[in-house]
């Protein structure tokens, strides 16, 4: 009997050392939520996402590159831009009337430069992206000079540029500073100008169009990209991504004008100057827009 008790016990403290110790309960903590990163976009309606009123839809903001780019790289769109805003207006300007805002975009209340600032600050260290798009107001009133006018354009132009140059210079070492080592993209536009091809508001169009290329690929563009890489930002050429420097020798077939040079047909396509004499974009040319950013920021 003695035997068999003692075996008993053994046997029992081997199994209980064995056996499968109890279940721990759930931990009840959960890790914190990855911090909520922002994209702060500057500039004028390109930004904004303008739309003019076409088949029934009323004009305002809609869609926009910056709405694309801030959904397809998961940051919060913080859209600080103003329609109509010139270079000068960006750093000096008093708010933003509603009209003029992107979708669901605060005010302001201010300047946009003092709003980044204010908004660079309290995301700091959590800044994926900020975009600039300006310059393109200042230009505009040049196109009016034509034909026998060039020289009166290309001295329009040369102005603008030059008071471009000097409200960016102003402006890019302060958003710089607020930003961080955040990326931060500046971006030119489309040359809307060779529409001018096609366009019966232009009474020599051709000639526009021309003088359009060598005003963007000469004169504009390179005073953008000095200014934007003095700050330690990427230029992006939205130009060259919307075919704006391919031959006028070259055509395309095209619906409504028949066989026209090929960067007027993308410009047809990517924008609503041929067709209304408007200079923002069309959907398919936001979309344009909004890859070429992307392709500039590293993932």
């Amino acid at each position: 009997m003695l035997r068999r008790g003692v075996l008993l016990v053994v046997a029992a403290f081997v199994v209980g050392c064995t056996a499968s110790p109890p279940e721990t309960p759930p931990s009840t903590t959960t890790s914190a939520p990855e911090a909520e990163r922002v994209y702060v976009s500057l500039g004028d309606s390109y930004a904004t996402g303008y739309r003019p009123a076409d088949a029934g839809v009323p004009a305002g903001s809609g869609r926009g590159f910056a709405h694309l780019v801030a959904e397809r790289s998961g940051l919060r769109l913080v859209d600080l831009a103003c329609s109509g805003a010139t270079s000068a207006q960006l750093r000096s300007g008093a708010g933003c009337a509603p009209a003029n805002r992107g979708l669901d975009a605060p005010d302001p209340n201010g300047s946009q430069l003092d709003a980044a600032v204010r908004e660079l600050r309290a995301h700091k260290g959590r800044v994926g992206l900020v975009t600039v798009v300006i310059g393109g107001n200042d230009l505009a009133p040049c196109a009016r000079a034509q034909g026998t006018q060039v020289q009166e354009a290309l001295a329009c132009a040369s102005r603008a540029v030059a008071d471009v140059r000097a409200n960016l210079a102003a402006t890019l070492p302060v958003v710089r500073e607020a930003a961080g080592d955040a990326p931060i993209v500046g971006l030119t536009y489309p040359d809307v100008f060779l529409g001018a091809w096609v366009s019966p508001a232009f009474p020599d169009g051709q000639g526009l169009a021309r003088l359009s290329v060598s005003l963007f690929r000469d004169v504009f563009n390179p005073a953008l990209k000095s200014e934007y890489e003095k700050a330690g930002a990427v230029f992006v050429d939205v130009t060259a991504a919307t075919g704006g420097y391919g031959p006028l020798t070259e055509t395309t077939q095209d619906a409504a004008h028949g066989p026209i040079p090929t960067p007027v047909a993308k410009v047809c396509t990517l924008t609503h100057f041929c067709r209304l004499a408007d200079v923002h974009p069309t959907p398919a040319g936001h979309e344009v827009i909004a890859d070429a950013v992307l392709a500039a920021v590293p993932r």
